[in-house]
């Protein structure tokens, strides 16, 4: 029985990284761009293949489960005439007739929430094309105001409509170092981490400050674009959702992945790495070990996340291999890194550690490891992006643009607060002994 997701891009940034995403795993499934099926093991490539694809009147037609969102329709429209235009459902773009003005409150209390109904409407409709809905995936950004404000407005609407179903985000956090920042983006992130709380039951934490300073000081890129960027994060979020997609010794869920990374419910904030970090476009890589992909998994510079492992402890850990190997070599080499790190993993949460297989490689590679871990360090990402917001609200600065849209002053103490809070539950987690 098909357990279907369906994904929702929110904002120009949530868009660019779905859209990389669908041409990753589309390729991955042997789908091309006109919908069809050309691939090359369909046992394989097409057994799960309903989890993330509708199939449409043609029999071998495959239909992205997606559902874009912006309220700037230039950037939805640059989507619709571009390689994976037809690629989509044309029903399933949703846009307003402007952008946020990276305001959280634009999108999330007015501009937003003219077109989160149509929006609703569309997402129900794609549930309802569902045999067995296990709920929704999300890409956004949490420094614009669309990503932040109308992507934590439909999340509200979701946990309503549909609160038995499962919410993972792949939220993106602001950097100051990549191009064109606005100063108020450490407001918007505060306010949407305030929703993830509560709204989310795994939120993949990524921010552009790690994705940066991969591509600029490990592969040597000397001005990293967005694009740069997004080729990182889709090949991370194809990892994670390997599990999902393909046959294996662990078919994964939604639930199950929730279930086991997030031990305490408001602490699902994930940080995730991936090995090998090629650079985009770069020749395919067939030499790969085992111990090597191991090795670098584990390596602070791996993260997606401006965070240090090793300045925190990992409460779960997760590692999901891809190629041809046994899981008998996985488990040995991640007991054998568990060994050498045993410091960095809690010891009063018993077999902390899951591996999984899937044989499948990705395209270029001959094998990949991707990391998931509910580390105490991801407070690291929280304190910089809450500092950046004090150092506003200090000042009082930009109050009214958020007042003018209907977001009252109580709701930047309160999500401020929350956030605090989150890292000191982090930090208590971190201290406890097994005593």
């Amino acid at each position: 029985m098909s357990r279907e997701i369906i994904t929702l891009q929110v904002g120009q940034a949530g868009n660019k990284i779905g859209n990389k995403f669908w041409e990753v795993i589309s390729d991955e499934h042997g789908i091309d761009k006109s919908r069809m099926y050309h691939g090359n093991s369909p046992v394989s490539q097409l057994e799960r293949i309903d989890v993330y694809f509708a199939q449409g009147s043609a029999a071998e037609k495959y239909i992205p489960r997606a559902v874009l969102l912006d309220l700037d329709f230039v950037s939805l429209a640059s989507i619709r005439s571009g390689p994976l235009g037809a690629f989509y459902n044309p029903g399933h773009f949703v846009s307003g007739f402007g952008g946020t003005e990276n305001n959280y409150a634009k999108g999330h209390y007015t501009d937003g929430a003219a077109i989160v109904d149509e929006a609703m409407d569309v997402l129900r409709r794609e549930a309802e094309n569902c045999s067995s809905l296990q709920g929704f995936q999300m890409t956004h950004s949490l420094g614009g105001g669309t990503g932040s404000g109308l992507g934590t407005l439909l999340l509200s609407k979701i946990v309503d409509a549909y609160p038995d179903r499962m919410i993972s985000t792949y939220s993106v956090a602001p950097s100051p170092k990549m191009p064109h920042v606005a100063v108020v983006e450490p407001y918007n992130a505060v306010l949407a981490y305030h929703s993830l709380i509560t709204q989310s039951h795994a939120t993949f934490c990524i921010d552009n400050d790690a994705l940066y300073d991969i591509c600029f000081d490990t592969q040597g890129v000397s001005s990293p674009t967005f694009d740069d960027l997004n080729h990182l994060v889709s090949a991370t979020m194809s990892g994670v959702t390997a599990a999902f997609r393909y046959p294996g010794h662990v078919n994964e869920t939604l639930m199950k992945m929730a279930v086991n990374m997030a031990p305490f419910p408001q602490l699902h904030f994930l940080l995730s790495g991936y090995a090998p970090l090629t650079k985009r476009g770069s020749p395919p890589k067939t030499n790969l070990t085992v111990p090597e992909v191991a090795q670098h998994l584990f390596d602070a510079k791996s993260m997606l996340a401006a965070c240090d492992p090793s300045h925190g402890r990992n409460l779960t850990t997760a590692a999901h291999f891809r190629g041809p190997m046994t899981l008998k070599e996985v488990d040995e080499q991640m007991q054998q890194v568990r060994d050498k790190n045993s410091d960095y993993f809690v010891d009063w949460i018993p077999d902390n550690v899951l591996t999984s297989v899937c044989k499948i490689p990705p395209q270029g590679l001959n094998m990949s490891g991707t990391y998931i871990a509910n580390s105490t360090a991801i407070k690291e990402v929280f304190q910089r992006i809450s500092k950046q917001f004090a150092k506003l609200y200090k000042r009082k600065a930009f109050l009214n643009m958020y007042k003018s849209e209907g977001l009252d002053e109580m709701e930047f103490q309160e999500a401020d607060k929350n956030v605090r809070d989150l890292m000191k539950e982090y930090q208590q987690y971190e201290d406890a002994t097994a005593d």
